[in-house]
């Protein structure tokens, strides 16, 4: 039995940990950076102890640190969530020499599938299917390239130590193969220190179908059915759902005897996830093998009615399996979304701020919701920008699908980027509703779920003008004298000395300036802008308004620079533009840095020109790359940073001028 239990992670999956472990009656510790001192997870916790610094480099992968961690407070068991030194075996080999339960597979396990090279010959020899593909160890970028040309274009590059989407390009044709393989590697180096690649043929329009599997040291091994992950971005996961739509009872059994086989190949014990892709035509092949648990294991407990986390801390004690694969059955359907600090209309790019309002839905037995924030905290540089999962289950796959809708129109974020706006359009597109899924869904389907024109609407400018009356009467009454504190001239109505209050705002709204005029009288305001006009009246009672009329959901909050509406399913970030005085905006031009990071490379020698949309510099945040591109046809005069060097988000980076 395990009596203490130290978390050696962060965010939601520190919480759901903590969740489970509370329900058993387990003491946990958690683990902190600087950046996570006043973090969820740490008030959870039942003690905390701090690591280091904000990197992860210094805190979070330190083993040393956890290992004492671990010792100081006395837990006799560590688990290390997903991420991080999950799939570390030297972390587990450091747990095991400490005398300390490590929540997870042994080291022999993980340093079986730390390698996918390694990986895929170990299946082979197991009778697990596999996609042509080169898993040798030499390196060399033309001995590379002439293993894809045998294979055949399309390739995707992968790195052999990685997952998670890093260190991994498609290669379309053989004139791209050395830029792609250089990405590759380098994104592979700073995520994983380890460059070696390895190549596969890239399967055209696949699906991508995982297997839970679960063993105990007693030789046992269930499979816990399958996850559709297909619908990805950048090679991750952008919605799951258990049970995959049109799976029959016979494909499901290979694929979760051979996922079975695939454990037992390599002496398996607790949660694992062996990942395939499907083909069209039934045929499936091994990807790799997850030796921890997946973000997406909310979907399989809403299935099948069980706790992995529960299941991995009997398992980790020494007790054979909670129930045979006979006892196991599918209960409805469950779908998962992952809500990201991103843009999806800027290439994902990821956001960083002040979660100013994080208000989730209603949880209840149908839906559920891990997160690791809330409202006030900060969306840092330093780790991944999820923001929570938000998991519903049906007794239906339609029905599960209506859950997940009302949710995220019920889901409120505030003050950074999101993509609560782009689910709701993946989830509700035609072709995911039939269950016509492949990893190229958000391709096929880029002009429909990404780039969406965002237009002021009546009911957008409706909430906005309600927001802008409602942030003006508290200001002025906020600033009233104590002893006139009731006079007329503090008051947001229409009331004044000869003439009517029309107030007028310049508002940002995704790019786009708009004038939004309105008077109040008695509660109720009346706006225009352009040549949409109408009235709303905030209710005193309960976050409600009225709108023409009709009664709708309405609540509001500040941000740093202009406000959020939330009204009947809608959000609407803006910003209050201050007023214009006739002051000429500077006419310096430049290229400015889009988030925190690291300068990775400088692609153009100064003086260089360019072409519009030709690469400029490739920076490194938030565990990704990303390359900054020349907007126009131009020159680059100059370059304000080196490779190497840490820049803010808005800094000047690029001296650029554009052809006239």
């Amino acid at each position: 039995m395990i009596r203490k239990l130290l978390i050696a992670n962060r965010g939601e999956i520190a919480c759901r940990v903590i969740r489970t472990a509370r329900r058993l009656g387990v003491a946990t510790v958690a683990v902190y950076s600087d950046a996570d001192a006043d973090a969820l997870h740490v008030q959870l916790a039942d003690e905390a102890v701090r690591l280091g610094p904000a990197p992860a480099k210094d805190s979070y992968l330190d083993i040393d640190k956890v290992i004492a961690a671990a010792q100081q407070t006395g837990a006799d068991a560590v688990h290390p969530g997903y991420g991080f030194l999950s799939e570390n075996a030297g972390f587990c080999r450091a747990c095991d020499q400490a005398g300390i339960i490590f929540v997870g597979p042994p080291v022999g396990a993980i340093e079986a599938m730390g390698s996918k090279s390694a990986a895929k010959r170990i299946m082979e020899d197991a009778g697990v299917p596999l996609v042509p593909g080169y898993h040798g160890t030499n390196q060399n970028a033309d001995i590379l390239e002439g293993h894809a040309q045998r294979i055949g274009y399309p390739v995707l590059l992968k790195a052999a130590a990685g997952g998670g989407g890093k260190g991994m390009r498609r290669v379309d044709r053989e004139e791209d193969f050395h830029s792609a393989l250089e990405a590759a590697k380098r994104e592979a180096q700073n995520a994983f220190s380890d460059d070696l690649m390895l190549i596969e043929r890239y399967v055209v329009n696949p699906r991508h179908v995982e297997i839970q599997v679960f063993c105990d040291n007693k030789g046992g091994g269930v499979y816990l059915f399958e996850r559709d992950c297909s619908v990805q971005r950048r090679h991750q996961k952008v919605v799951e759902e258990a049970p995959a739509p049109g799976m029959t009872e016979e494909l499901r059994a290979r694929m979760g005897e051979a996922a079975l086989r695939a454990a037992h190949a390599i002496g398996y014990v607790g949660a694992g996830t062996v990942e395939f892709l499907l083909d069209a035509n039934g045929a499936f092949y091994f990807m790799e093998m997850n030796t921890r648990l997946q973000v997406e294991h909310p979907v399989t407990e809403m299935i099948t009615g069980q706790d992995l986390v529960a299941w991995q801390l009997a398992v980790a004690a020494g007790d054979p399996l909670p129930l045979q694969q006979e006892d196991l059955s599918i209960s409805g359907h469950a779908f998962e979304v992952r809500i990201y600090a991103e843009d999806p209309d800027n290439d994902f790019l990821p956001a960083t701020g002040t979660l100013v309002r994080h208000r989730p839905p209603q949880q209840s037995e149908s839906v559920r919701v891990d997160t690791g924030v809330q409202s006030g905290d900060e969306i840092s540089v330093h780790y991944d920008p999820m923001i929570a999962k938000l998991i519903c289950h049906g007794r239906t796959r339609r029905e599960a699908l209506a859950k997940l809708d009302r949710a995220l129109q019920q889901y409120q974020i505030a003050g950074v980027r999101h993509n609560i706006e782009f689910l709701h359009r993946v989830i509700n597109h035609k072709a995911f509703v039939r269950g016509q899924v492949s990893t190229h869904f958000i391709e096929d389907y880029e002009g429909e779920v990404l780039q969406q024109e965002q237009e002021l609407t009546p009911l957008k400018c409706a909430a906005i003008a309600g927001y802008l009356h409602a942030r003006e009467t508290r200001d002025l009454r906020a600033a009233a004298p104590a002893a006139d504190a009731y006079s007329p001239w503090h008051d947001g109505d229409n009331w004044r000395s000869g003439l009517v209050a029309m107030r007028r705002h310049t508002i940002d709204y995704r790019g786009k300036h708009a004038d939004i005029r309105f008077s109040a009288d008695g509660g109720s305001v009346r706006w225009q802008c352009g040549d949409m006009a109408g009235e709303i009246r905030v209710l005193p009672a309960g976050e409600l308004a009225l709108v023409d009329g009709r009664r709708v959901n309405f609540s509001s909050v500040d941000t740093a620079d202009g406000g959020a509406v939330f009204i009947d399913g809608t959000q609407v970030e803006f910003k209050v533009l201050p007023p214009d005085i006739g002051e000429s905006a500077d006419s310096a031009h430049g290229l400015e840095a889009p988030m925190n990071g690291t300068i990775v490379a400088l692609l153009v020698e100064p003086g260089a020109a360019v072409e519009q949309d030709q690469p400029l510099l490739v920076m490194e945040a938030m565990k990704m790359e990303h390359t900054l591109r020349a907007p126009a046809a131009g020159t680059v005069q100059q370059f304000f940073c080196a490779a190497g060097e840490l820049v803010d988000g808005g800094s000047l980076l690029i001296d650029f001028v554009a052809d006239e």
